[in-house]
């Protein structure tokens, strides 16, 4: 009795949260836009492309020039006699300097110095200038590849890769909101399994207490009180599936929405269920995961990457061998003026050229990063080799399971229509006393168990669709949906 109370106290719960709730009718495609927009796994991803485009433009600041100037005075107090002091009649030196520069390196690995200075003595009324440039060219280390570049490519990977990941995770969320919408329909049908259920327990008590009234029936036989074990067992299966309901609708709307209080007083009306026999092909299956996968195609880009890293530390490895050169002008004169003058006549030029080499003795250092670095590359390769193999077992299975599926849909929908006829006919010989309250009533649950099981088996045979898509990595194209990373 207790147990049958606390049924009946759920049971009033939820019917009233039914009748206080709006409804919100959406198709699965309401759904799906929903969560593109709403949905916290997908906002959290999307910022991952923006920072890789970030990390790219910082990369790319290692060609940004830095220029410097700089003014110094500076004042020399001789400590004796010196010819200087004699000369110019004064115990001390006074110098004014003025540079500047312009630094940076070349997208060949080399760098450049533009460089620029003017000094001016005044105690000897005298100043002096020079306006240039320095470069430095590799020949062998940081020529094909310096870190510079490195860290451009791999930044350039990385964004490729967080652009796959973002595509991923929307992949992995539409599924669950297509799982989800029809766990949602499957709940609402099994809430009108039980409610039928519960009918025809509570028709049949009904019918057998009429006849134990009359007496047809003898009250000793126990009738009315398999009756009543079996209204009451449905009432409880009814408010079990009546829960999964609500269960399934917060699924749903955690799946769609950032603001869950502002669904919570909506339930959602989910459409049709539907099973369509769909033709497949385990060839085309394939061919679309070795090519679609996001998570395949992050890890090809980690292997395309990490053999960039090895072009860099066999890089490394090499001596240094630079080209070094420089040119530029001269002035001189009384006045900051005569000088720059003369640098800007450009009629007393300097230059310089040259090499340098520079070998490390045993380069240990270089050798073994390489050395390590390969060994990386291996393993790699081995797990994407495994990831493809993994991807293929995947959808594989994914498509004995569809089809499997399909077959039981089928199976459970002859089963349900049997379970109907068999329990029409018990009752047609229960209402002339052929047959007995119990008999009619496992066939009753029979047809429940039959109706359950069909609607079960459609809704796993639409899961599995959508499952063997997202191991495709064709979920998006299946669902027409045009999703870009901006």
């Amino acid at each position: 009795m207790r147990f049958l109370a606390a049924s009946l106290i759920l049971a009033a719960a939820l019917v009233a949260r039914a009748q206080t709730n709006s409804v919100r009718e959406m198709a699965l495609q309401d759904c799906f836009a929903e969560a593109l927009t709403h949905n916290f796994d997908i906002q959290y991803e999307r910022y991952a492309p923006d920072i890789s485009l970030d990390e790219l433009n910082e990369a790319y600041a290692g060609y940004d020039p830095e220029f410097t100037l700089s003014g110094e005075h500076s004042h020399n107090r001789f400590p004796g006699p010196s010819d200087l002091a004699l000369t110019n009649g004064y115990p001390y030196q006074d110098e004014n300097t003025f540079s500047s520069g312009l630094t940076g390196v070349l997208p060949t690995g080399g760098s450049y110095n533009f460089s620029g200075s003017v000094q001016d003595i005044t105690t000897l009324d005298s100043s002096g200038g020079s306006a240039g440039v320095a470069v430095t060219q590799p020949l062998l280390k940081n020529f094909w590849i310096d870190g510079t570049r490195l860290a451009i490519t791999a930044a350039k990977n990385n964004l490729k890769q967080s652009d796959q990941a973002l595509r991923s995770q929307v992949i992995t969320t539409v599924t669950a909101v297509e799982v989800a919408y029809y766990e949602l329909i499957y709940a609402r049908e099994n809430v009108k399994v039980q409610e039928e259920a519960l009918g025809l327990a509570q028709q049949q008590y009904s019918d057998d207490k009429a006849r134990v009234d009359i007496g047809t029936v003898a009250q000793s036989g126990g009738t009315l009180e398999q009756d009543e074990a079996s209204v009451a067992q449905d009432r409880a299966n009814l408010i079990a599936a009546q829960f999964g309901f609500v269960q399934a609708q917060n699924t749903l709307k955690n799946l769609i929405t950032d603001k869950y209080t502002s669904w919570h007083d909506t339930d959602i009306s989910p459409g049709t269920m539907d099973a369509v026999k769909q033709l497949f092909d385990l060839q085309d299956s394939w061919t679309k995961g070795m090519t679609q996968r996001p998570d395949l195609i992050e890890a090809k880009i980690g292997v395309e990457q990490q053999g960039i890293q090895l072009k860099y530390d066999k890089n490394q490895i090499w001596p240094e061998i630079d080209l070094t050169g420089s040119y530029g002008f001269n002035g001189a004169g009384q006045e900051f003026s005569d000088s720059l003058g003369q640098i800007r006549a450009g009629d007393r030029p300097y230059y310089s050229y040259g090499a340098q080499l520079s070998v490390p003795l045993s380069n240990a250092h270089a050798r073994n990063v390489y050395k390590a670095d390969r060994d990386v590359d291996r393993q790699l390769l081995l797990k994407l080799k495994e990831l493809e193999q993994n991807i293929l077992v995947q959808i594989d299975n994914d498509v004995k399971n569809a089809e499997s599926t399909w077959e039981s849909v089928d199976a459970t929908r002859e089963a349900r229509v049997a379970a109907e006829a068999a329990l029409h006919a018990e009752q047609e010989k229960y209402q002339v006393g052929k047959s007995t309250t119990f008999v009619v009533l496992q066939l009753q649950n029979t047809l429940t168990a039959a109706r359950n099981a069909e609607i079960r088996a459609i809704a796993n045979y639409n899961e599995s669709l959508a499952t063997l898509a997202q191991d495709e990595g064709s979920t998006l194209e299946r669902r027409q949906i045009d999703f870009k990373v901006k």
